[in-house]
């Protein structure tokens, strides 16, 4: 048990908002393992605030949040109220309700910061607790376990995963000096994070012509990753070698590749790819939406989509893009070079919750498309 103040020290409003920043910060140590399921973290604190539990989602199929945390607080739950960072669930999957695990225990009061989306959950869960005389509250920390959580609300509400737009260009917003041409742009430093994010996304992907030209294998080097990482490749007309170094790599993860029925008709170079380990995803309407909805089944719910120039443009046009995340290096590539988003209207002062930070030599943008959702 860990004593946090005498009661009369600590006023309801203000422990709350410690305790529910406490079950935020064990939600978050869940980031980049749970897929397809939320990270979620949960406390269970006496009357007189003590945490006698904590918990959090450590990986799809393994014990909720609640139930670490009800666990662990054992019988001193009863009467205690808990913390939770999403609503808890009230239904059969490879667990059991916790819902019901919150009621048998006792728990009094329960402080959760959203509902969950999930239609098999969706406000059903809290109506239970009520319905056992559980008192709930909805709301505290909501901002933040939303951002924590986008991949899962994406998925949920939009039927496609989170897209985070990733791009390294000049100064005068070029990406390669010239079309076909491998271009390095940004430094050691701004590379090491960039593998970080790669190891905290579910997939990678990238267009045909970044496979031609780069011949990439899209892993995450120098950063760890516990879960394998999916790797795709958006390919209308199937032109993705056999030979290609991405498909050397099993060991890393799954390579999907997202054609067109035009692309799987031809029937050799298809059949070539499969030998070679490739999942090949019919995206029936031939664009990148239908493509990324195909990913859902493969339990994908973020993507980091990498390039090329043609692929982040088609992105944007059919309005998918929820970050973007830009590495500028100090360079100018001139008239020649391929333009980023060409034609197109961007901005990175208009994106929500921008961050910036300096990585070597070079700056990284990032932000919202369109804000948390």
């Amino acid at each position: 048990m860990i004593p946090v103040a005498a009661a009369n020290d600590d006023p309801a409003g203000a422990r709350d908002a410690r305790m529910m920043e406490r079950a935020l910060f064990h939600a978050a140590r869940g980031v980049g393992r749970t897929s397809p399921n939320p990270v979620v973290g949960a406390v269970v604190v006496s009357p007189d605030g003590v945490v006698l539990g904590q918990g959090y989602h450590e990986r799809a199929g393994a014990p909720h949040a609640e139930v670490r945390a009800l666990t662990e607080a054992g019988a001193g739950a009863r009467g205690a109220t808990l913390y939770c960072t999403l609503e808890p669930c009230c239904h059969h999957g490879r667990t059991g309700p916790c819902v019901k695990r919150i009621v048998d225990a006792g728990v009094a009061r329960v402080v959760a910061s959203l509902e969950d989306p999930n239609p098999l959950v969706s406000g059903q869960g809290f109506a239970f607790l009520r319905a056992h005389g559980v008192h709930v509250e909805v709301g505290l920390g909501a901002h933040e376990a939303a951002v924590l959580n986008q991949p899962f609300f994406t998925t949920m509400r939009e039927g496609r995963p989170l897209v985070i737009l990733k791009a390294a260009t000049s100064l005068d917003c070029r990406i390669a000096e010239a079309p076909g041409c491998r271009t390095a742009l940004t430094s050691a430093a701004a590379n090491r994070h960039a593998h970080h994010v790669r190891a905290a996304v579910d997939a990678i992907a990238v267009g045909v012509g970044t496979v031609l030209v780069d011949d990439p294998v899209l892993t995450a080097r120098g950063a760890y990753r516990e879960r394998p990482l999916t790797r795709v490749v958006f390919d209308r007309r199937l032109r993705t070698p056999a030979h290609a170094r991405v498909l050397s790599t099993p060991d890393a993860g799954p390579v999907i590749i997202v054609t067109t029925a035009e692309g799987a008709d031809r029937a050799e170079v298809r059949r070539a790819l499969e030998d070679r380990g490739a999942i090949i995803e019919v995206a029936d309407r031939g664009c990148v939406r239908t493509g990324l909805e195909r990913l859902i089944d493969h339990q994908v719910a973020s993507v980091l989509l990498e390039g090329g120039a043609a692929l982040h443009a088609a992105a944007w046009d059919e309005q998918v893009v929820d970050v973007v995340r830009l590495y500028v290096a100090p360079r100018l590539l001139g008239d020649g070079g391929i333009v980023w988003l060409a034609g197109r209207l961007f901005s990175a002062a208009e994106l929500f919750e921008r961050r910036v930070e300096c990585l070597g030599v070079d700056v990284m943008i990032e932000g919202y498309v369109h804000g948390p959702r």
